[in-house]
């Protein structure tokens, strides 16, 4: 991180940067940023190797083959539907290694994976040049039936150029073939080292949920200390989607509880979670949220058993009439103190405080780091813009009951500090009814 962040105990921070300390308060030009923002490590067919690349919903929808190796409708982007049904853009990570390009004699596949075994080149003679003494081809390139280059009035290899698909070997001997397709490509395999690989690549980026499916718990510990540290120590404010992990008992993470019907150890209800709580903006719920992916989640709990999943810190879908819904959109914060209540628990709340502490930490490095006196009238600039923006969230029903008095700035430390102090009191959507008749 090149600015520091996170939070702080005593006013002795070295670098520069925001340091943001969320607590419950004792009981008895600001911008709001966008959400809807998702990423994840992916075991692919087809894709970019060893780097994140992105994808922004209207690619996926419309380049998914390009993208992934298969056609949007393709049983194979199912979980990938599941996750863009509720996302602007997704960050990913190809986690196998160690596989091999297809290839032929005339082209070698962009990327390594299985899926371009599944590429063909078609070479035909020019209809317009069969009279010419020097021979000129059409070569065409097809992912499965379907056509996806063609390259006319071609004399030689060397004069292809790659497409998304394939790199054509200039050095080739052009010749007419029907279809000759590429052979000899593999995945590779999935290493728990790669997901070591996908952290360190994705720390520098920015999103509001990390997705990861795996079901090993030596991976989904990795995940969630990586999430409390960037949390803690960095200031980055995001959640991260794992797979029955509740014992992470962390606000950052949240536990899906189900598995899909005839599958119970099937962790695909990750994807459509991750993207649901990437999507749902600072003001909304998942509370009661019904599920409207293809998989057939396994939703068949007892009273008793959803309660105790409550209490544990479990997100869980129940049965509702014909519906499969949320019961309660929570993470696994659930060891409350007086500096850390049950409003922790409660992703609502914590999309409100990520995004003050993400907006609030933006506004300082970008507008007043470094730039602006810290004297009193810098520190009232500062002020007044804290107070627009949660003037904006309280337009939004995203908190309540705020006053201009709740922000104070003023000079920390030393001439380069500034301390800066929020009172907020975050909405929270309606999940219980307690109603008295009374019978005259």
């Amino acid at each position: 991180m090149a600015l520091g962040g996170g939070t702080w105990l005593t006013q002795n921070k070295v670098l520069p940067g925001s340091y943001i300390n969320f607590t419950s308060a004792a009981r008895a030009t600001a911008v709001l940023s966008d959400r809807g923002i998702a990423t994840m490590p992916l075991e692919l067919d087809w894709g970019v190797d060893g780097d994140i690349f992105t994808v922004e919903t209207s690619e996926f929808q419309k380049e998914s083959m390009k993208i992934f190796g298969y056609d949007y409708t393709a049983d194979e982007m199912k979980p990938l539907r599941e996750l863009f049904a509720n996302i602007r853009k997704a960050y990913f990570f190809k986690l196998n290694e160690g596989g091999v390009k297809a290839s032929n004699d005339f082209a070698e596949a962009r990327y390594t994976g299985i899926r371009g075994n599944e590429i063909r080149i078609v070479i035909e003679k020019n209809e317009e040049f069969v009279e010419s003494e020097n021979e000129v081809y059409d070569v065409s390139t097809l992912m499965g039936t379907k056509i996806v280059d063609t390259q006319k009035s071609v004399m030689s290899a060397a004069d292809l150029q790659a497409n998304d698909y394939v790199i054509f070997k200039a050095g080739a001997k052009l010749e007419e073939t029907a279809s000759t397709p590429l052979t000899g490509g593999t995945n590779g395999t999935v290493q728990n080292a790669a997901y070591q690989t996908y952290l360190d690549k994705i720390e520098s980026y920015n999103f509001n949920v990390m997705g990861c499916a795996s079901v090993d718990d030596t991976v989904k510990g990795l995940f969630a200390a990586f999430t409390k540290r960037l949390r803690e120590e960095h200031g980055v404010k995001f959640q991260t989607v794992l797979f029955r992990y509740e014992k992470a008992d962390f606000e950052g993470v949240i536990s899906v509880e189900n598995g899909l019907v005839g599958a119970d150890t099937d962790s695909s209800a990750v994807y459509w979670v991750t993207g649901a709580e990437a999507g749902c903006t600072v003001n909304k719920s998942l509370t009661n949220r019904t599920y409207t992916g293809e998989y057939n989640i396994n939703a068949a709990y007892k009273q008793t058993q959803l309660e105790k999943a409550i209490g544990a810190g479990k997100l869980i879908f129940h049965k509702v009439g014909d519906d499969i819904c949320i019961l309660k959109d929570i993470n696994t914060f659930v060891t409350f103190t007086k500096e850390k209540t049950k409003d922790f628990a409660n992703n609502q709340v914590m999309r409100v405080l990520d995004q003050i502490g993400n907006d609030v930490a933006a506004m300082f490095n970008t507008q007043y780091l470094g730039k602006v006196q810290n004297n009193k009238t810098g520190q009232i600039s500062f002020w007044g813009d804290i107070v627009k923006y949660h003037e904006q969230l309280q337009k939004l029903q995203a908190i309540e009951n705020f006053e201009s008095e709740d922000i104070t700035v003023e000079q920390g430390d030393t001439k380069v500090d500034v301390t800066a102090g929020v009172v907020v009191q975050p909405v929270s959507a309606m999940e219980k009814l307690y109603m008295s008749v009374v019978v005259a």
